[in-house]
């Protein structure tokens, strides 16, 4: 899913990924403004900006950052924990 054919993942499929993953982090009150008290974003910028691969990959980090999250998301969303890491290293490197 995230890989073209030379085995890379694709930035608009890390962007899907993590378009997936903001929706699972904001889907829950706590972890959305512990995501937004983290990042410093407030919500008219996160409206605003949610597609731009700066906020995508602060998603990514902000998964990272805490396991449990990750995990959590990446179940969610179907997707191995290592997917999501490698979407967030897409976007940021």
């Amino acid at each position: 899913m995230l890989s073209d054919d030379r085995g890379k993942t694709s930035e608009t499929d890390a962007s899907v990924v993590l378009l997936g993953a903001l929706a699972w982090v904001c889907a829950e009150d706590d972890r959305a403004h512990r995501f937004l008290a983290l990042t410093g974003i407030d919500v008219g910028e996160l409206r605003a900006r949610a597609t731009e691969p700066a906020i995508l990959a602060a998603v990514g980090q902000f998964l990272a950052d805490h396991e449990p999250d990750l995990i959590a998301c990446a179940d969610a969303l179907s997707l191995a924990p290592a997917t999501l890491a490698a979407a967030a290293g897409r976007l940021t490197g």
